[in-house]
């Protein structure tokens, strides 16, 4: 059985290691075979992002996989949890450093919402 401390740091750790995944820069390297992002800026001062992906079949497949942030964290919170319960000395301390950065992360937008 799992504690609520527990689902909270999994949740916490699935929430950052998704948008590691998907949206964060240092991570780009991983996107890039798969498929290329053009940003336009418009009159309104909003972007408008296209997509190309790159191949066909698995190759572009995972592309939409990996620019997909709910089929990303299916994913992502499938490894965790896997690795929770078959792996917890190694997971533990991994999951524990990604929550602690998905907490910072929510509370740095709270902040920056109020400031």
């Amino acid at each position: 059985m799992i504690t609520w401390l527990s689902l909270l740091i999994l949740s916490l750790a699935a929430f950052r290691l998704t948008r590691l995944i998907v949206y964060d820069k240092i991570t780009g390297f991983i996107r890039a075979p798969f498929f290329e992002v053009e940003e336009k800026w418009l009159d309104d001062g909003t972007v408008e992002e296209t997509v190309t992906f790159k191949g066909r079949g698995l190759k572009r497949w995972i592309g939409e996989l990996l620019r997909c942030h709910w089929c990303t964290g299916i994913w992502t919170s499938s490894f965790l949890c896997l690795g929770f319960y078959a792996a917890p000395s190694i997971f533990t301390p991994i999951m524990l450093i990604l929550a602690v950065a998905g907490a910072a992360a929510i509370v740095e937008v709270v902040i920056s919402y109020f400031i």
